[in-house]
């Protein structure tokens, strides 16, 4: 009955009876996603209808009505076979200004045509393969970003921006070849990123340094969607970055690595706002040449480094306060400022302390920190303070316990392949990849399965090189380390004899040699 009573009115009706009856229908139907099959083909009439309405010289208000109704519609995928042509298509480009060479934002009264018009095409887009090849003919995602260009310094037109983004996203995951469209003609790398320069009023300091207001107002929650849409289409736009780096990119990606850096060291509205925009930032963090990501970590300023050294001056009875002094300040290690490195291991702490969806949630920044630690000196060091402090407790399993050291063990053991061997390799990474290191940390029944895939169980070191660091044995663990003889690998001499595995391999080792084929 909704349907008839609106579509005899917009097929018979005046704009402003139009108005009326279709408020209706959207306030009526404005949480529906799943639509009476009973009547698809009077959704399908009442989608035509609004077409041919929008056509006319209507006033605003009207036009928005008709676009509000039509966004609801658009979510049923079997309506939208019919009314998906190139025609309709160009409307809807019309109404959200995408087709304007000029500038097109002057009018305020004309935004919620523009948003209404922008989140009809998300949906038509998302929901209709004959849309997203109609986006390619008709170029969108250039007339996108021309959009995106005449938004990205101006006030008060966030919800522009951000469907715009959500758009370009939806666009650059449906087709590889809009990624590429973006990445090269499009110039979407260095677009994107100042979009997220604008969402986060970042001033800069240096080159890749942006003055950070730890006391500032968390983002509003309009530049924080907006924010999360453009990393999100950012990531499209880099997935495959570190197969195809050149050199000559290199200052670009550090620029958004600065910017995501930034990112990580600011609030959304909300608890939950801030997870999103550091879980998107993360994603496209992994997608950055491991090479640029030294712009993570920067040289304290001189009021930082003044507070560091006194602090450390303090006498060594008062570590506890020197610890919260330099937290509350800033995480400073060996002149270097580690607060974003020192954010994505507490990320990474509160996903492990979820216990769930570790696959997507987990080993991103897992990955990342490993990539960073493999390649950057001073975030393993970090890191490895953080993560493996010198070891004062021997008594207990090394999987037993409530620090990250504890948890990240735990996951040596996990169920999922993948979740296994990154957090493995994490720890492996932190000790350099020395096995004798490892097995300090985790335990040789943890850690089997990693020496294992690496054939290390007899011992040895990885295949990357990694400076020498001092002795971090503390009294308690070079007392109990003579202990530890009591748990060694063990293996089956050839006489069918239980021996140390070392000792094993190299019995079986000196037979294969002495052995020949006398045929």
């Amino acid at each position: 009955m909704d349907e008839e009573r609106a579509l005899y009115i917009v097929r018979a009706g005046e704009a402003g009876a139009i108005e009326r009856v279709l408020r209706d229908y959207s306030d009526k139907h404005r949480a529906t996603f799943k639509f009476e099959s009973t009547d698809e083909e009077k959704r399908k009439k009442l989608c035509e209808g609004i077409f041919k309405v929008l056509v006319k010289d209507i006033p605003t208000t009207c036009q928005v009505s008709c676009l509000e109704v039509l966004r609801i519609l658009s979510r049923d995928k079997k309506i939208l076979v019919p009314v998906t042509t190139k025609e309709n298509m160009q409307i809807l480009l019309r109404l959200a200004k995408l087709n304007e060479s000029d500038d097109c934002l002057e009018k305020v009264s004309e935004f919620p045509v523009i948003v209404e018009s922008l989140k009809c095409l998300c949906n038509i887009v998302f929901n209709s393969q004959m849309a997203q090849q109609l986006s390619l003919d008709l170029n969108l995602a250039a007339k996108l970003c021309n959009l995106l260009r005449k938004c990205k310094d101006r006030k008060f037109i966030s919800d522009i921006k951000c469907f715009d983004l959500r758009l370009l996203f939806l666009l650059s995951l449906l087709h590889t070849d809009i990624r590429s469209q973006l990445r090269y003609e499009l110039q979407g790398l260095p677009l994107l990123t100042q979009i997220l320069e604008s969402a986060f009023s970042i001033k800069w300091t240096d080159e890749y340094e942006s003055a950070i207001d730890h006391n500032g107002p968390p983002l509003s929650p309009q530049e924080t969607d907006c924010a999360i849409e453009a990393l999100k289409a950012l990531f499209n736009v880099t997935v495959d970055s570190w197969k195809v780096h050149k050199e000559s990119d290199s200052h670009q990606f550090r620029v958004m690595a600065a910017v995501l850096r930034h990112c990580l060291l600011i609030v959304g509205p909300t608890e939950d706002k801030t997870e999103e925009l550091h879980s998107n930032a993360v994603n496209l963090l992994s997608n950055v040449p491991v090479s640029c990501l030294d712009v993570l970590i920067c040289p304290l300023t001189h009021e930082e480094t003044a507070q560091e050294a006194t602090t450390l001056d303090e006498p060594s009875d008062k570590t506890a306060e020197k610890e919260t002094a330099l937290e509350n300040n800033t995480m400073a290690y060996n002149g270097m400022n580690m607060e974003a490195i020192h954010v994505l291991l507490s990320f990474m702490e509160k996903r492990i302390d979820k216990g769930s969806s570790y696959r997507e949630g987990l080993t991103p920044v897992l990955s990342l920190l490993t990539e960073c630690s493999r390649a950057h000196r001073n975030i393993r060091k970090f890191l490895k303070d953080q993560v493996l402090p010198p070891l004062r407790d021997v008594t207990n399993r090394p999987e037993v316990g409530s620090t990250v050291r504890n948890k990240l063990v735990r996951l040596m053991t996990h169920v999922d392949l993948g979740v296994k061997q990154i957090a493995a390799e994490f720890l492996f990474v932190l000790c350099k990849e020395r096995v004798d290191s490892l097995l300090k940390y985790t335990g040789y029944g943890n850690a089997a399965g990693l020496l294992a895939a690496r054939g290390l169980l007899a011992g040895g070191r990885g295949d990357n090189w990694y400076s020498e660091d001092e002795d971090t044995d503390t009294e308690e663990y070079k007392n109990a380390k003579p202990k530890e003889e009591l748990l060694k690998p063990m293996g089956l001499k050839p006489d069918g004899t239980v021996t140390p595995l070392e000792e094993a391999l190299t019995q079986y080792s000196v037979i294969e040699d002495t052995s020949s084929d006398t045929d």
